[in-house]
């Protein structure tokens, strides 16, 4: 009998998994949870699963902890929790909506409510305090929106914003990110000018391709541009993150294979780091910094890799040294497009492989930022996997900023 390639992978897979599950059942101690935005199928409106994921607290490995619960739609985008993990948020695309469900710490999903967008949801954020949710949609015109949260629950828009590039108004802006301060104080998001860039097609436009929007957040949630705001941000970003200590916000480029930094000045607007950009892997996807602050983290798509960085604390520089582990250990499955630090011990990074099918785990050294792969990785997920995210189980202590 013979196998797809596709269906070999998951084979393995699958009989990796069972042999981590066996190999960790002697000292098995859960420290998180991950959840996987995917699909049930690969076929056009297949319905959306959120697969949830125990994490070994020894060896990092995944294992299944529960049946896949839907996702209130098709074409699951992106995930968010609240900073108190109790609450979870995941935006589908199929059905231009963001689904609210209860977090019970035992990697428990129950279904509360929802809302349905006038446009196609691009990426989520909450902000640290738990007040507002942040959408950004839309693929032939940037829209974003805040809306109000009570005890988790998604109320009433409190703001709405068109994103435009000054003196180019009617070009097309198409988001792709959204992040916070740490503070709450203000929110930023990155899109790309498709008048202006648009590979394989017309451009209409001599505007610089890629942007990053800023806006403070004042009283009622009111939303106001930061001086400087937008700023340019190469080609076409990709992903956004911010320091814990909201200090410093990055931003990959996806069509020049770099990472931008700014510095968050005292009124929110930012600054470009005087020695970037700085170069990545090829089509850089996603980005996140470990808990204490310290270490970059970046997906590769066309590499297949994670690209670890160290950052100069007092300026901000992300340096490449970190990843001096080697190409090996640094490998993903195929196409990452999504990538976390868990949040209890800040020990392991997981990516989501979107062709793969898969979840690729990896070891943090805290040390000095290096990773391997853990045992058994990758972990199969159902199909197109497209955003992951990790909420600590029970009292394990969250990792703070040192």
């Amino acid at each position: 009998m013979k196998f797809s390639k596709l269906s070999q992978l998951f084979l393995v897979s699958a009989i990796g998994l069972i042999l981590a599950s066996f190999l960790t059942a002697c000292n098995l101690v859960t420290i998180d949870y991950v959840f996987v935005a995917a699909s049930a199928g690969n076929s056009p409106g297949s319905a959306g699963q959120i697969y949830t994921y125990a994490v070994d607290a020894k060896s990092g490995a995944l294992r299944s902890a529960a049946s896949p619960v839907d996702s209130g739609g098709s074409g699951p985008i992106a995930l968010a929790t609240t900073s108190d993990y109790y609450n979870l948020y995941v935006a589908n695309q199929g059905n231009n909506s963001v689904v609210h469900f209860a977090l019970d710490g035992n990697g428990n999903l129950i279904k509360k409510d929802s809302i349905t967008l006038v446009n196609v949801p691009v990426s989520i954020a909450v902000n640290a305090a738990g007040t507002y949710l942040y959408v950004v949609s839309g693929t032939a015109s940037a829209t974003l929106t805040e809306y109000a949260l009570s005890s988790g629950a998604i109320g009433s828009a409190t703001a709405t914003l068109s994103l435009t590039v000054p003196g180019f108004s009617t070009d097309t802006i198409v988001p792709t990110a959204v992040t916070t301060l740490a503070n709450s104080k203000a929110v930023y998001v990155a899109a790309y000018d498709k008048s202006a860039y648009n590979p394989g097609g017309t451009t209409t436009s001599n505007a610089n391709p890629g942007w990053l929007f800023g806006y403070a957040v004042g009283s009622g949630g009111a939303m106001t541009t930061v001086s400087g705001s937008p700023y340019q941000a190469g080609v076409k970003p990709s992903a956004l993150a911010t320091d814990p200590i909201n200090r410093f916000v990055y931003v990959t480029d996806f069509a020049s294979n770099q990472l931008i930094g700014y510095t968050v000045l005292s009124t929110d607007a930012l600054q470009f780091m005087i020695n970037g950009p700085f170069k990545t892997g090829n089509e850089p996807t996603s980005i996140v910094i470990d808990p204490r602050g310290i270490f970059i983290y970046l997906s590769n798509s066309l590499d297949e890799s994670v690209s670890p960085y160290s950052i100069a604390l007092p300026t901000g520089t992300p340096s490449a040294d970190a990843g001096l582990s080697g190409a090996a250990a640094t490998t993903t499955d195929t196409d990452p497009v999504s990538i976390i630090v868990e949040p209890a011990l800040g020990r392991f990074v997981y990516t989501a492989n979107y062709l793969g099918n898969s979840v690729s785990g990896f070891t943090l050294n805290p040390g000095d930022g290096t990773i391997v792969q853990t045992q058994a990785t990758p972990y199969p997920t159902g199909a197109n996997p497209r955003a992951l995210i990790a909420v600590p189980h029970g009292n394990h202590a969250l990792s703070t900023p040192q």
